[in-house]
């Protein structure tokens, strides 16, 4: 009765439902293939996702199984190994970008006919996406009225790690992960940005601890503050699955339940992120096309090699919190949610750029990327997409470095022109990046590519033209 249990972005043994209910059948043979959607990925998540499959590989170790890697589409691959190992049984966690389900419902039927049975669980979201309507049965697409229909939901306790998992007397053959070269494309940067991530399920639970201990008390007034480590640090561990949604979603109830105030903003960020799958599910085009579709013929630009877009993309627009965020997620493969907002805004709207070339940097550069969550944080910023801040709003980065970062902290952590004596996190960039760029810290810091007021004036010049 062996089970091929197959992971996917849920790379983890803890609250592991597919895993859980394979362990009640016999030998389970884990597997992760890697297939044409990973080799799609952009640079920065590949390579976080080997880091990922690595440290899951050594949990595996530790509890006596192991990880079987294998290349190719995941139908041929599955069968192939069902017949090496004898299987009847297949496991996942269920999946839920656009071309996912009709996946799994094609396996379904293809196993179903070899007498194999195909499962899929729980475990990527908190909440099913068919299963949360409007009163009138469509899906929601505002997130305060879907907020107030699930906030209360009941959501089952987390699983624990198996007390044991069945092993298979003989092991199929395995690919070796350090020939699949996932990082190749991160070049010299690998070096800079490893050592701002601790990838697994052992890392993700300490992080979670952390915050929940000290840092969840004040996080409705310290996660707008981009110097301080005032965030839950979880968007990572999430992406990877090296951490359940329901183990964070239990840890913020106890700490409410506490009575620690941040608990319920963080309770609501966890909701944020479940809307963005649900939009996905019930609303593929948010992913590549304008949410609403009035915005379809606005006259935003997209040449990538455009000297405006090539400052915004390298941190050398002249705005200093714009290029402290860009220069961030380059050195550290994150960049702070408020000031990812700032540097949305500054390109969709300063710079009248389409979103979408935003979104693809962010997709290549990103180890937290996530397709959901990232597509609708553009669109939402650009005024393109739901629960859009008015498409008139242009977040102007210098007021908002005065009210967020009014010491500069943040921007002197991060830009090492004009300082006599730069900190290492400024001087790092200069490491990560590609030297075709020919940027040094010794260079002066560049004039405004376009003057805030005169970009935001331009904005509403164009929104002036159209009927939104």
């Amino acid at each position: 009765m062996t089970t091929l249990l197959w992971f996917r972005r849920d790379l983890r043994l803890s609250d592991h439902s597919a895993l859980t209910a394979a362990c009640k059948h016999g030998p389970v043979v884990p597997v992760f293939i890697r297939d044409a959607g990973l080799d799609a990925l952009g640079t920065a998540p590949k390579w976080r996702l080997g880091l990922s499959v690595a440290a899951l590989a050594e949990t595996l170790d530790a509890a006596g199984s192991r990880l079987i890697l294998r290349s190719g589409a995941p139908a041929e691959v599955l069968s192939a190994l069902a017949r090496e190992t004898g299987a009847t049984r297949i496991h996942c966690v269920r999946a839920y970008h656009p071309e996912e389900p009709s996946l799994d419902f094609e396996l379904c039927e293809s196993f179903t006919a070899q007498d194999i049975v195909f499962e899929t669980f729980d475990g990527r979201v908190l909440f099913e996406p068919d299963s949360v309507e409007t009163k009138s049965g469509g899906p929601y697409k505002v997130f305060s009225p879907y907020w107030k229909s699930v906030k209360s939901r009941d959501i089952a306790a987390p699983l624990k790690v198996p007390s044991e998992i069945p092993t298979p007397a003989d092991w199929p053959d395995t690919e070796n992960l350090d020939d699949w070269a996932l990082g190749r494309g991160m070049q010299r940067g690998a070096e800079v940005v490893l050592g701002h991530t601790s990838p697994g399920e052992t890392a993700a639970q300490d992080r979670l601890a952390a915050f929940i201990d000290d840092a969840v008390a004040d996080y409705h007034k310290r996660r707008d503050l981009p110097a301080v480590d005032g965030t839950s640090g979880m968007s990572e561990y999430l992406t990877y699955g090296e951490i359940s949604p329901r183990q964070c979603w239990h840890a913020g109830l106890r700490a409410r339940e506490e009575g620690k105030r941040g608990a319920e903003d963080f309770l609501r960020e966890l909701g944020w992120r479940e809307f963005a799958y649900h939009l996905m599910v019930h609303m593929p085009r948010l992913l590549t096309g304008n949410w609403r579709e009035k915005w379809d013929g606005f006259p935003w630009k997209d040449d990538e090699r455009a000297a405006e877009i090539k400052a915004w993309k390298q941190g050398r627009t002249g705005i200093p919190l714009v290029d402290a965020g860009m220069r961030e997620m380059y050195v550290t493969g994150r960049m702070h949610n408020r000031v990812r907002m700032i540097t949305a805004s500054y390109l969709t709207k300063h710079l009248l750029t389409d979103w979408k070339v935003g979104l693809r940097w962010f997709e290549d550069c990103l180890t937290d990327w996530d397709p959901a969550s990232n597509a609708m944080g553009w669109q939402w910023v650009a005024g393109s997409g739901p629960d859009a801040s008015p498409y008139f709003r242009v977040f102007n980065p210098e007021t908002q470095r005065e009210k967020f970062d009014p010491d500069g902290a943040y921007v002197n952590r991060w830009i090492a022109e004009g300082q006599s004596d730069p900190p290492d996190t400024a001087l790092a960039y200069f490491e990560a990046i590609p030297k075709r760029w020919n940027m040094s810290p010794d260079d002066p810091y560049p004039e405004p590519v376009v003057a805030l007021d005169e970009g935001r004036q331009r904005a509403l010049d164009a929104y002036s033209n159209r009927s939104f």
